[in-house]
C-alpha cells in the first residue's frame, strides 16, 4: 500500500522535471544572451614596462586556479599553515568555511613575483567576467544582471591576494526574456567597500555599440570607475587613497562565463560558487584575501545594495596650485604610510627602525637647540635654531598686516606664472616643435627648467619684500607696505632677479643628475643672497660671495636649518588639508585653494626666519667670533 503512493509521487517528480527542464534551460540561453548583449568593455591603465606603473592584470578565468595547479594550495580552517590541498579541485571548495587559497607569494612585499606568476598562468587563455542574474523577492518586476571580475591581485595600498570586484546593470522586468526586449534602468560599479552608480544615458556612463558599459579598472586596485581621472577616497567605502584610472589603456573584451541564476544549477555547473572561504593567503586585517561573490551582499539582495549606492566619487583636480597640492600630498603620504604598514606586517623590526629614523630627525634637533629666552626685537641679533623660529613667529604677529597680505600676493602671482607655463606650451608653437623632434627627454628636461621657473616666481618676490620689511625692522622703522612698494620702484626686482639666477644655476645643475650633490652646496651657499643684496647693498656677484662667505663654517647648521623651514612651508598646508579631507564634504577644488593659501600665509614666515638667520650669522661674522655648533646658543 505505501509502494504504489511511492510510485506515483516518483513519477510525478519526473514529470514535473521533464515539464521544468526545457523552462529551465530555456531560462538560461536568455540569461546567456542577455549577459553577451551587455557584456563590459573593460579599459585597463597600459603597462609599457613589465613590473613598472600601469595595471599587469586581466580579469582571469578563475578555472586556471583549480584542477591541480601546483602553484595554489588549499589551508586552513582559521589557520594559516594548515595544508588542506595543493592544487585543489573545484568540488574541494564546496561549503568550505574560513578556509583561504593560498597563492606563490607575499602579498606584504609582492616585488614583481604575482605579476610574473598570473602572467605565467593566464598564458594561452582568455580574460573573463563572469555573469550572473539576480532577483529579489521584496523589488517585484526587477532584474539585476551582474559581471564579476577576479583578479589575481590587489595591487593598492592594502596590498591582498585575489580580488573580486563588479558591475550591475538594473532592468524593470521580470525575467532575462523580457529584459532582453528593453534597455537597463541604471548600473553600479563596485569599487573598493562601496560603489557608485548611474543612469542609463549618464554623460559619464561611456557605451561601446549603444549596449555595452565601459568600465574604467584602477591601476592596481581594480575599483572601477565610470571616467578616465585621478579618484580620491578618504573611507573603507571609498578606499583609503587614490585611484588612477588615466590612460593610455588597452582595452579587453573579456569572454562571458553565465553562472546559472538558479542556486543548484549555478552549484553543479560551478563548483567554486558554493566556497566561503578567502580568495587569497590570510593575512591580518585589511591585508586579507576576499571573499567570493556568493559572500557579497549584492549577490542575494541585489537591489538593496543599489540603493545605497553613491552618485559620484570625488576626482583629483588636475589644475596646478601654489605649493604641494593638498590632494596629492594626500595620494603620496597614504602609498608610503600604507607602505609601512606593509612593512610593519611583514618586517616588524624594519618598520621600527625606519619609524625612529624618522622621529629622531625630527626630535634631536628639537632637543638639542635652545627655544627660550625669546627676543623678537632688535631683530639683528644671536639666536639659537629654536630661538629663530619663535621669534620669527613673533615678528609675523607682530607685523601681521603687512605681512599677511605680501603672502597672499602670492596666490594670484602663483595663478599667472601657471596659466603662462601653460601658454608657453600649449599655445605656441613649442609643443609643435617638441613633437617634430620626437625627443621626450629634451621637453622633460624644458619643461622641469620652466616649471620650476614658475613655480618660483611667488615665493622669489615675496621673499625679496620680506627682505625689505625685515631690515626697516632692523633700521628702526615701522614695518608697513610702503616699504615694499617704494621697493616696486627698482630695488625689488633687482632682489627678485639675483634670486632667479642662482636657481637657474642650480636647476641647470640638478637637470645634469651628476651635477646634484654640487647643486645642493651651490643651494645653500646662495640661501641668503637675496638678504646680502638687500640689508648690504651688494651687486651680482658680490651678493653671491658675500651668502656663502657668511655660510662657510656654518654649512650644516645653515642645511639643517633652511631644510626644516622649506618643509614646514610645504607640509603645513597640505597637512592641514588632508584633516579637512577626513572631517568635511567640502570640494576637492575648495581644499586644494585652502592648501594655496596656508602656503602663501606660511610664505612671509619661513622668510622672515631666513632673514633672522641671515641676521644671526650676520652678528657672528662682525664679532668675528669662532663657531661654536650646529645650533649654538646665543
Amino acid at each position: 500500500m505505501i509502494a504504489a503512493p511511492r510510485r506515483m509521487l516518483v513519477a510525478g517528480l519526473a514529470g514535473l522535471a521533464l515539464v521544468l527542464a526545457p523552462a529551465a534551460a530555456a531560462d538560461l540561453a536568455d540569461e546567456r544572451a542577455l549577459a553577451e548583449r551587455f557584456a563590459p568593455v573593460v579599459r585597463l591603465v597600459e603597462q609599457d614596462a613589465e613590473c613598472g606603473p600601469g595595471e599587469p592584470y586581466d580579469p582571469l578565468d578563475v578555472e586556471l586556479l583549480l584542477d591541480d595547479e601546483p602553484t595554489v594550495a588549499l589551508r586552513g580552517p582559521w589557520n594559516p599553515s594548515d595544508l588542506a590541498k595543493i592544487g585543489p579541485a573545484a568540488a574541494d571548495l564546496v561549503n568550505r568555511f574560513e578556509y583561504h587559497l593560498d597563492f606563490p607569494g607575499n602579498p606584504l612585499d609582492a616585488k614583481c613575483d604575482y605579476e610574473r606568476w598570473a602572467r605565467h598562468l593566464a598564458e594561452g587563455s582568455t580574460p573573463t567576467v563572469y555573469a550572473h542574474v539576480a532577483t529579489q523577492t521584496e523589488y517585484p518586476d526587477s532584474l539585476a544582471l551582474q559581471y564579476w571580475l577576479f583578479y589575481a591581485f590587489n595591487d593598492f595600498n592594502n596590498t591582498h591576494e585575489g580580488d573580486w570586484e563588479m558591475i550591475q546593470l538594473v532592468f524593470d522586468a521580470d525575467d532575462a526574456r523580457e529584459a532582453l526586449e528593453t534597455e537597463p534602468r541604471e548600473v553600479g560599479y563596485s569599487a573598493h567597500e562601496g560603489a557608485e552608480r548611474a543612469t542609463w544615458g549618464d554623460d559619464k556612463l561611456e557605451l561601446v555599440d549603444e549596449t555595452h558599459p565601459v568600465v574604467f579598472p584602477g591601476a592596481g586596485s581594480h575599483a572601477n570607475k565610470f571616467t578616465e581621472a585621478l579618484y580620491l577616497g578618504s573611507s573603507a567605502e571609498a578606499g583609503v587613497g587614490c585611484d588612477d584610472t588615466r590612460g593610455p589603456h588597452r582595452e579587453l573584451r573579456p569572454k562571458v562565463v553565465t553562472i546559472p541564476s538558479e542556486p543548484s544549477a549555478a552549484k553543479e555547473a560551478f563548483p567554486w560558487i558554493g566556497f566561503e572561504g578567502r580568495w587569497g593567503e590570510l593575512q591580518p586585517a585589511f591585508f586579507n584575501g576576499p571573499t567570493g561573490p556568493n559572500m557579497k551582499h549584492q549577490w542575494l539582495e541585489p537591489f538593496r545594495w543599489m540603493s545605497g549606492l553613491r552618485t559620484s566619487t570625488p576626482t583629483v583636480p588636475t589644475n596646478e596650485t601654489l605649493g604641494e597640492p593638498v590632494t596629492g600630498f594626500f595620494c603620496g603620504a597614504v602609498s608610503s604610510t600604507s607602505s609601512l604598514l606593509n612593512d610593519t606586517s611583514s618586517s616588524p623590526l624594519t618598520a621600527l627602525l625606519v619609524f625612529a629614523t624618522i622621529a629622531a630627525a625630527f626630535a634631536i634637533p628639537a632637543l638639542r637647540t635652545q627655544w627660550r629666552p625669546v627676543v623678537s626685537k632688535p631683530v639683528r641679533q644671536r639666536r639659537a635654531g629654536g630661538q629663530i623660529v619663535d621669534a620669527a613667529a613673533r615678528v609675523y604677529r607682530d607685523d601681521i598686516r603687512v605681512l599677511a597680505p605680501v603672502g597672499l600676493v602670492a596666490v594670484p602671482l602663483g595663478g599667472l606664472a601657471v596659466a603662462a607655463q601653460l601658454a608657453l606650451f600649449h599655445s605656441t608653437g613649442l609643443r609643435r616643435a617638441f613633437d617634430a623632434l620626437g625627443d621626450d627627454k629634451v621637453e622633460a628636461v624644458v619643461a622641469l627648467l620652466v616649471g620650476g621657473l614658475a613655480h618660483a616666481i611667488a615665493p622669489m618676490l615675496v621673499g625679496a619684500a620680506t627682505v625689505l620689511v625685515v631690515r626697516d625692522l632692523d633700521r628702526g622703522g615701522e614695518a608697513g607696505l610702503r616699504v615694499v612698494l617704494r621697493g616696486l620702484r627698482g630695488e625689488l626686482w633687482r632682489l627678485v632677479g639675483l634670486g632667479f639666477a642662482g636657481l637657474i644655476v642650480v636647476l641647470l645643475l640638478v637637470l645634469t643628475v651628476i651635477g646634484i650633490p654640487y647643486a645642493l652646496k651651490k643651494a645653500v651657499d646662495w640661501a641668503f643672497v637675496q638678504q646680502v643684496a638687500g640689508f648690504e647693498d651688494r651687486r651680482g656677484r658680490d651678493a653671491f660671495r658675500g651668502s656663502r662667505n657668511l655660510v662657510r663654517g656654518h654649512w650644516w647648521r645653515v642645511a639643517l636649518i633652511t631644510s626644516m623651514l622649506l618643509l614646514v612651508l610645504i607640509v603645513t598646508g597640505p597637512f592641514l588639508g588632508v584633516l579637512v579631507i577626513f572631517v568635511t564634504d567640502a570640494p576637492l577644488a575648495t581644499i586644494n585653494f585652502f592648501g594655496t593659501l596656508l602656503f602663501a600665509l606660511v610664505l612671509p614666515f619661513t622668510s622672515v626666519a631666513l632673514s633672522l638667520l641671515y641676521l644671526d650669522l650676520a652678528v657672528r661674522r662682525d664679532s668675528e667670533e669662532p663657531s661654536t655648533g650646529m645650533l649654538p646658543a646665543p
